[in-house]
């Protein structure tokens, strides 16, 4: 084992891959400090859920892990899920409206906002999955740098646009409530798992190419593609397992909301059908609309009072 470990460290960890992290997270913190001067502050969660994220990528694409990952299938598939899913969540959650406002005023990005549907977004990110993980585009990523580039490229990007499907600041359609999430999430580990099993309990060698790199490290072609199969499963199981207990709270926290708000129309004779106030607490407003029954309850008071005086 010493003798593999002595080499890691040698060669090239896409330079130029590094430059995409950098320049977005820089470009973030430049808006971030725009917005708190506007006095519309990025909470400190949020920016370092981002900040995190910026790191797993470049910790995946600039540390052995990368070098590694040349070599060994198990070390690629860390390399893959770093970036690609845990990564890109948290680039996710440090997202805001204003943030993105930006951006999503580009007349291109505009064009592109119906990928980050969710019915669209998670087709997407399940062919690009499956895609590159076939034997000859999987490959090719391993014989060719801008090829390598690419896949990395579009994992990232996927992975962000999946993510930002199910928890971004973007509107949802109406339909995609909780019990929407809970499918989508479902079906997303699916896909996930399908791929590990397939690593995992497969007779054959998927991806030869990784045969000097197996010897080197002395370790058999089947055990290097079967361990990456149990990363992949392990890493999807706990990040399910987070998602749903998030589901769970936030259809506990809304629930609540929701029935604080019926109940405060329904205190101050104002119309509020259950329905508008599901749809206001599932798109994040109920606050908004809280505010609003408390001016209409004020006018009311108001207008009653008016006589007596």
């Amino acid at each position: 084992m010493l003798a593999p470990l002595a080499h890691v460290g040698s060669g090239t960890f896409g330079p130029l891959q590094l430059a995409g992290p950098i320049l977005a997270g820089a470009a973030y913190f430049v808006r971030a400090r725009t917005l708190q001067r506007q006095g519309r502050p990025v909470s400190f969660a949020r920016q370092l859920s981002f900040a995190l994220g910026i790191a797993c990528l470049l910790l995946s694409l600039g540390s052995p892990v990368a070098h590694i990952g040349e070599e060994l299938l198990l070390a690629h598939m860390a390399q893959h899920l770093l970036m690609a899913d845990i990564g890109a969540l948290l680039i996710v959650l440090g997202l805001t409206g204003p943030i993105l406002q930006p951006i999503l005023g580009l007349r291109l990005v505009e064009r592109l906002r119906a990928l980050a549907h969710p019915a669209v977004a998670l087709p997407l990110w399940a062919v690009d999955l499956y895609v590159w993980h076939l034997p000859v585009l999987y490959q090719a990523a391993l014989a060719s740098e801008p090829v390598h580039a690419l896949q990395h490229a579009t994992f990232v990007a996927f992975g962000v646009n999946v993510w930002l499907s199910l928890l971004g600041p973007l509107p949802r359609p109406e339909w995609f409530g909780n019990g929407a999430r809970l499918i989508y999430i479902f079906l997303m580990r699916m896909a996930g798992a399908l791929l590990a099993n397939v690593l995992m309990w497969s007779g054959a060698v998927l991806y030869p190419d990784y045969a000097a790199g197996e010897a080197l490290w002395g370790i058999s072609a089947l055990n290097d593609q079967g361990t990456a199969g149990v990363i992949m499963m392990v890493e999807g199981s706990i990040l399910t397992l987070v998602l749903l207990g998030w589901l769970f709270l936030k259809a506990a926290r809304e629930g609540e909301e929701r029935q604080r708000l019926l109940e405060f129309a329904a205190g101050h004779g104002l119309e509020l059908s259950e329905r508008r106030a599901a749809r206001a607490v599932g798109a994040g407003r109920g606050g908004d609309l809280r505010r609003r029954l408390e001016h209409a309850a004020a006018d009311d008071d108001s207008e009653r009072m008016a006589p007596a005086r």
